[in-house]
C-alpha cells in the first residue's frame, strides 16, 4: 500500500509541476502581484483537477473514448480560453500604472477552475493515473479516493511552487518596462502552449 501511495504522489508530482498553461499562469499572477493574491487560482486549478480525477475513475474515461469527439470540443474550447487568457496576461498593465484597474486583477479562484478543467493535459494525466493505479486494484473505489486525495495534495503544492517562483522574482520587476517585457513572455509561452496542444509539438 505504502509502496502504491509512493507511486501516486511521484506520478501526480510529475504531471502537477510540469511547465503547462495552468502553471504559466500562476508564474504570472505570482510575479504580477504576489503569492498571496494567486492563492484563488491555485485552490481552483487544485478543485478542479481533483474533480476530474474523480470523474474518470468513476467512468467517464469509457465515455471519452467511446466518443473521442469530446476530446476534440475540450481541445478546441481550451484553446480559445487560453488564448484569451494570454491576451489579458500580456497586455497587463504594470502594477504602478493607474490606467484601468479592472486588467490589474489577479487570476480568480474560477480562472483556476476553467484553465485547469478545459486543459487537455489535466484529463490525460487522470486518465493514464486511474488505468494505472485505480483500474488494477480490487478496491478500486478506495483507491480512487486515496489518489484524488494524493492528486490534490500534489497538484496543490506543484501550482503553488509556480507561484513562488513569480513571487520571488517580483523584486526584479520593478521598473514598468521590465513588468511589460515579462507579461508579454509569459502570454507568448502561454499561446506556445496552445499551439502545442494542437500540433502536438
Amino acid at each position: 500500500m505504502i509502496t502504491v501511495m509512493l507511486s501516486m504522489a511521484i506520478f501526480a508530482l510529475v504531471g502537477a509541476i510540469s511547465p503547462g498553461p495552468v502553471n504559466i499562469i500562476a508564474t504570472s499572477s505570482g510575479a504580477c502581484f504576489g503569492f498571496r493574491r494567486t492563492v484563488p487560482h491555485v485552490i481552483g486549478a487544485t478543485f478542479a483537477y481533483t474533480l476530474i480525477v474523480l470523474l474518470v475513475g468513476f467512468g467517464l474515461s469509457q465515455s471519452l473514448v467511446q466518443f473521442p469527439e469530446i476530446t476534440h470540443f475540450l481541445k478546441y474550447l481550451a484553446g480559445i480560453y487560453l488564448l484569451f487568457m494570454s491576451f489579458k496576461i500580456a497586455t497587463a498593465v504594470p502594477l504602478n500604472s493607474t490606467i484601468n484597474a479592472a486588467v490589474k486583477q489577479p487570476p480568480a479562484f474560477i480562472d483556476g477552475v476553467l484553465s485547469q478543467g478545459l486543459n487537455p493535459k489535466a484529463w490525460l494525466v487522470s486518465m493514464s493515473g486511474v488505468s494505472i493505479f485505480v483500474s488494477v486494484q480490487t478496491q478500486s473505489t478506495f483507491y480512487l479516493l486515496v489518489f484524488s486525495a494524493i492528486s490534490f495534495t500534489v497538484c496543490f503544492v506543484g501550482i503553488s511552487t509556480w507561484a513562488a517562483m513569480g513571487h520571488i522574482i517580483r523584486d526584479r520587476l520593478s521598473t514598468r518596462t521590465r513588468q511589460i517585457r515579462f507579461n508579454m513572455m509569459m502570454g507568448l509561452l502561454l499561446s506556445g502552449t496552445v499551439i502545442s496542444m494542437f500540433f502536438g509539438l
